[in-house]
């Protein structure tokens, strides 16, 4: 009984004081790193320096709905879900035109579900396939699709073949970010759906980040031969990307106190709920940076110019966390703050090559206050 109350009380808890579902995806709100160039980047000679810059270099487009993932193709163009009308669509790199691809079937939007992260196969040259992460009426799950761009718009994405299923859905932390990392495998970053004591069961797939093969199946080298699991301990992932050294790190929403910012080992509890942010309790990894979740509630990350890049969601704002560079990565300076304010919920950044990004707002999923050309995508210049 006293188990349960506790449990009981964490949940409620987890509401924003001004009666939002919670503090990670505010009123104001967690590989993005799509298929991820950022696995393919090569270790900087020197660490970046402790100061960095930011520069709005243009916007690409405007007038989007609900986007979440984004995924780049081989040639640099861009496909954008929308997390609340279930379609994807095309942004041509050079001059921001869309092209609707079509609409994903099975999806059913509500609260923070719906179609989240996208992610384009390793091999997508060859099989032009698709894969998104989205919530149905009875849980989440990924699939593939076939992306045929000789068909008419509209009309070109193939039937979802779902690679893997049953994981728990909610009206909140649904978690929902898919990435390829630096071993060709697929990565996902699940919630704990509200049931918090689901985070620190190893048999559910709440809570936790994956690696699968492109097919859905548990890799060898997982913590588990017969399991997808890959760490555990988490509140609700929401953002993966590797460094030049194909390490991989997540953002994740704290409750009301602490976000984080984690280097992910596999096999690693990091906690969840059993501590939050900086505790340096014995069997659990503590996050390498933490935030104010009134300054973060953090969404996608990526990796450039020798930085992790976050984008913040309640925070409306971009961090720049310096890394070291070393053989065991982790920061070398303070996190730096950029764009307070300024383009309101930022929710995915995805490399765009060198020092650039690609930074995508959202103030148009129900929690922001939409401006005129919401949302957009914005192309920066880094340091």
């Amino acid at each position: 009984m006293v188990a349960l109350l506790a449990s009981a009380s964490l949940l409620l808890s987890a509401c924003s004081a001004d009666g939002g579902p919670a503090a990670g995806e505010g009123p104001s709100s967690s590989p993005g790193a799509a298929s991820s160039p950022a696995a393919s980047a090569s270790p900087s000679a020197d660490p970046p320096p402790a100061k960095g810059s930011v520069k709005v270099v243009r916007t690409l487009t405007d007038g989007l709905a609900s986007p979440w993932g984004v995924a780049a193709l081989p040639g640099g163009d861009l496909l954008v879900g929308s997390r609340d009308e279930a379609t994807i669509t095309r942004i041509d790199a050079d001059s921001g035109k869309k092209t609707l691809l079509g609409s994903v079937p099975g999806v059913a939007p509500g609260n923070e579900g719906g179609l989240l992260g996208l992610a384009v196969a390793p091999t997508f040259g060859a099989d032009h396939l698709v894969y998104a992460y989205f919530t149905t009426e009875s849980d989440n799950r990924i699939a593939r699709m076939q992306y045929d761009e000789k068909k008419p718009p509209g009309q070109q994405l193939g039937a979802p073949d779902t690679i893997l299923r049953g994981i728990p859905k909610g009206s909140i932390h649904n978690g929902g970010r898919i990435a390829f990392g630096p071993d060709r495998m697929l990565y996902a970053g699940t919630g704990e759906t509200g049931d918090t004591g689901l985070a620190q069961d190893t048999s559910s797939l709440a809570g936790k980040i994956l690696r699968m093969t492109p097919d859905g199946e548990p890799v060898h080298g997982n913590p588990e031969g017969d399991s997808t699991v890959y760490s555990w301990g988490h509140r609700n992932v929401q953002g993966l990307a590797w460094d030049g050294r194909k390490q991989l790190w997540a953002s994740e929403f704290g409750q009301n106190t602490w976000d984080e910012l984690n280097r992910i080992e596999p096999g690693k509890n990091y906690g969840w709920p059993e501590v939050e942010g900086e505790r340096g309790e014995s069997g659990f990894v503590d996050p390498v940076a933490q935030w104010k979740t009134s300054e973060a509630s953090p969404s996608g990350i990526a990796y450039a110019a020798g930085s992790v890049w976050m984008a913040g969601l309640r925070g409306e704002r971009l961090w720049r966390i310096p890394l070291s560079g070393g053989a065991d990565e982790k920061p070398s300076a303070d996190p730096q703050a950029f764009l307070d304010g300024r383009y309101g919920r930022l929710r995915t950044v995805v490399p765009a090559g060198g020092d650039r990004l690609w930074l995508v707002t959202s103030n148009t999923d129900g929690r922001g206050s939409p401006k005129n050309g919401d949302d957009r995508i914005l192309l920066l210049q880094v340091r």
